[in-house]
């Protein structure tokens, strides 16, 4: 049985082990870049797996399925920081696109994502400041869709936390599935965060694997040659070709 006390206390632990506080909401793309020996890899996994994980004694490695939204990228993070720091008998997981998995160890994962990105303290007080702004305590879509722009989640994700919270029904969840990017945009939300990856980082790596690659070129270990091969291995031609982003550097 899911003890989700335990997990949302794991979820409060690895925000703190991370630098974060127990309520704000988080870029953990960011976060994930600033764990020791964790390489970060988006890439096109097709529409049946949201992410995985690989862990050995050295490195470990997060892979997300950059076809799917920003939202649920960041989702899909989040769960596999569980499997990285508390699924330890496993040193590899591939993890289904499904949210509403029937494995318990995958429930686990999901529901420590979710208290990962909305801890419970920061999600009720939210929702209070909703329903006094509303002054009804029934959410609207417009209530919806400004909750998961504020912790950044799918919109999937926060419908099944808030069913999970008893704030709507399985009914009003499901009459709020469909067409959320157009009543985003008319409340003047970034849709970027329903969206995938754009184009040019559909595919990419960061992390310690690139951050490696150059310690070695440094320490005269591997040549300049083969420290460009192991770059290209890694889809990182802009550092290999020395490409700029349209318009170049700003410094402010």
């Amino acid at each position: 049985m899911i003890n989700k006390l335990e997990l949302s206390t794991k979820a409060g632990i690895i925000r703190k082990k991370l630098g974060e506080d127990e309520s704000s909401p988080i870029d953990i793309f960011s976060l994930a870049q600033s764990v020791d020996s964790l390489t970060l890899i988006f890439y096109p996994l097709g529409s049946n797996i949201s992410g995985a994980c690989f862990r050995s004694g050295l490195s470990s490695i997060i892979a997300l399925n950059s076809d799917m939204s920003m939202g649920r990228q960041r989702y899909t993070l989040a769960h596999e920081f569980y499997h990285l720091y508390f699924d330890k008998e496993m040193s590899s997981t591939v993890c289904s696109s499904k949210i509403d998995s029937n494995n318990e160890n995958e429930q686990c994962a999901n529901q420590f994502a979710s208290y990962f990105l909305m801890p419970p303290t920061a999600l009720f007080e939210f929702l209070q400041k909703l329903k006094r702004e509303s002054g009804s305590e029934q959410l609207s879509l417009s209530d919806v869709i400004r909750m998961e722009q504020h912790f950044g989640v799918s919109h999937q994700a926060m419908l099944v936390r808030l069913r999970e919270e008893n704030e709507i029904s399985t009914e009003e969840a499901e009459s709020m599935q469909n067409g959320i990017t157009m009543p985003a945009a008319r409340l003047g939300f970034d849709i970027s965060l329903y969206k995938p990856s754009p184009e040019n980082k559909r595919i990419l790596v960061l992390g310690h694997y690139i951050h490696q690659a150059g310690n070695l070129l440094k320490s005269g270990l591997i040549s300049a040659g083969k420290y460009d091969e192991l770059l290209l291995d890694a889809f990182r031609d802009d550092i290999v070709f020395g490409e700029e982003t349209e318009g170049g550097d700003f410094i402010d």
